[in-house]
């Protein structure tokens, strides 16, 4: 019996967390059609010489719903061993979107996840309204599997217009909202999201933050009827509100027979017994019945700012952020005040990140020196300012504009700084990998690498799991939690969609900017280290020796086997 393709001599890793064995994979279609001794033809044979082959991993937490209208393969999400990703996080879709409000959730989207807006005025074209329209603009240019979720704002903007930014909904509405996210649901909606912190672009609450407990509640009904994922942003940063939210999401999962999920669950040396708290509270909800996942990143955050733009560095520091906002010229002038660069001063002295990260200034360091600062690239922050006898601020301000704001800073390995501490918590079968962000933040930090350093530092540093572990994490325990039937495993009739790699030396790389953006202008991203080939629906995809192929066998999914 000839098959399609055959992959012989693999170390197969499976997905189901056992342990792995010597094998081959034949593949008709897109299906794995046999696992084991093969003997058989194939149009194509591929020996793995033992390398591993693990199912596709899948990246729960992404924002890539922009950057697959003119990116079908999401890169560089493919390189990293990710076939299938989940876009339309934090209560943020494109759809449905009426018209009148599509600058609203522009400025919203690139406010939230920080993109740059001519790149994304260049690459949108908003030739949809409904959810279905918009799988449909991506569905053909897909290289790569999308499980979209729809967000919450955008179903009540789309039923209450702008009064979804003002006030809680009435009955009618609720049920029209109802209505609304069964149709997205049935157009390929793999479950909704919310949020209960983002704010816009005009520092108000996001349209989610706005619905009464009896609205979220009717349509995780709606949810509850077609066992959709329930995926919420909780007050992450504090252990009170965020064990209060824990406890709304597993009423939520009992009443309704649904799995929910939060993003992020951050640890950082400002919360140190955060994770603790919230993981002894997710263990007593387990017990009583509800299923509450938190995703966690792998790898620290790797932060880049300037002053040409809004960025969420400056979220919680008001004088910052409102001079951020301005025009270029008046921008330029306030920074030159003497009077508002003591304001500037003072508020980097109080300085809290938002993200409970524990963040000195001092540590940053000039990442993409302008013109005139090439002599300080990669000089601390700190440094500088004691050569030069002046504040940090005063530092990152004269440096910018000697530069005509072109400089971008850096601060590295933000979070997660003890690591034999994450290792215990992402070795906990009720944390879930995830929380990359990939697609947003482009101009900020790089988002991909959680990946390659969950072997790299997880399996091969501090041995807090095995390969066949850390695997599964990647793949079925997703593919469980998120209802995605017929991936994540290695097993006949499943989805082809596979991952070849040398489990001694899989990693993230360095981080680089490139220029891919659909407008002038830059993003950073990281390449992947030790990913060999990667198979989506049976066809490959990406190769490490030659790059990104022709296919586009991506799908939305589920979808019927």
């Amino acid at each position: 019996m000839a098959y399609d393709l055959l992959i012989r001599n693999a170390r197969i890793c499976d997905g189901s967390g056992g342990p792995s064995f010597r094998g081959d994979v034949a593949i008709r279609g897109s299906r794995i059609a046999a696992v084991g001794e093969i003997e058989a033809d194939a149009a194509e044979t591929i020996d793995a010489n033992g390398l591993v082959l693990a199912p596709g991993f899948i990246d729960p937490h992404t924002h890539y719903d922009a950057q697959l209208v003119w990116d079908g393969l999401a890169q560089p999400a493919l390189e990293h061993g990710v076939t299938t990703i989940v876009p339309g996080n934090c209560s943020l879709s494109l759809a449905p979107l009426r018209p009148e409000h599509r600058d609203l959730l522009g400025a919203t989207f690139r406010k939230i996840e920080e993109m740059p807006e001519n790149a994304f005025n260049a690459g949108i074209d908003w030739s949809w309204q409904t959810f279905g329209e918009y799988v449909e603009t991506i569905r053909g240019g897909l290289g790569i599997n999308v499980a979209p979720l729809v967000g919450h704002s955008l179903i009540r903007l789309w039923v209450m217009g702008e009064d979804a930014r003002e006030r809680s909904a009435t009955d009618t509405e609720v049920a029209a909202m109802q209505d609304a996210l069964r149709e997205c649901l049935d157009a390929g909606a793999i479950g909704m999201s919310g949020s209960w912190v983002d704010i816009d672009h005009e520092n108000r609450p996001v349209p989610a933050r706005r619905a009464a407990w009896e609205e979220l509640d009717a349509l995780c009904a709606v949810l509850g009827e077609r066992k959709a994922i329930l995926q919420m942003v909780p007050e992450f940063w504090d252990p009170d509100l965020l064990c209060a939210r824990i406890d709304l999401m597993a009423d939520l999962s009992r009443a309704h027979g649904i799995s929910t999920t939060f993003s992020p669950l951050f640890d950082s040396n400002a919360a140190p017994e955060l994770v603790g708290i919230a993981l002894d509270r997710i263990r007593l909800q387990t017990a009583h019945g509800a299923r509450v996942v938190p995703q966690m990143q792998t790898r620290p955050i790797d932060l880049s700012f300037d002053l040409g733009a809004p960025m969420s560095t400056f979220a919680t520091l008001p004088s910052w952020w409102a001079m951020t906002l301005l025009p270029k010229d008046e921008k330029l002038a306030r920074l030159r005040d003497p009077a508002e660069r003591e304001k500037l001063k003072s508020e980097m002295d109080s300085f809290m990140m938002p993200m409970s990260l524990d963040l000195d200034f001092a540590k940053a360091f000039i990442k993409r020196p302008g013109p005139a600062s090439q002599a300080l690239a990669g000089r601390f922050i700190g440094d500088i300012a004691r050569e030069r006898g002046c504040h940090i601020a005063e530092a990152i301000i004269d440096i910018a504009l000697a530069d005509d704001l072109e400089t971008s800073f850096g601060l590295d390995a933000l979070g997660h700084s003890n690591m034999a501490k994450i290792a215990g918590f992402l070795a906990e079968p009720l944390i879930g990998i995830g929380a990359g962000d990939g697609g947003a933040h482009v101009t900020n930090f790089s988002t991909y690498g959680d990946t390659g350093f969950l072997f790299s530092e997880y399996v091969r540093g501090q041995h807090a799991m095995s390969v066949e572990k850390a695997v599964q994490k990647l793949t079925h325990d997703i593919a469980d939690l998120w209802g995605i039937t017929d991936r994540g495993l290695i097993k006949p009739g499943y989805a082809a969609d596979m991952v070849l790699f040398d489990p001694d030396s899989i990693d993230r790389g360095p981080e680089i900017a490139v220029d891919d953006l659909p407008a002038p202008g830059f993003r950073y991203i990281r390449r992947a280290k030790g990913v060999s080939q990667v198979f989506v629906n049976g066809r490959r995809v990406y190769d490490r020796d030659d790059g990104y192929t022709d296919a586009r066998a991506g799908a939305i999914v589920p979808q019927a086997a």
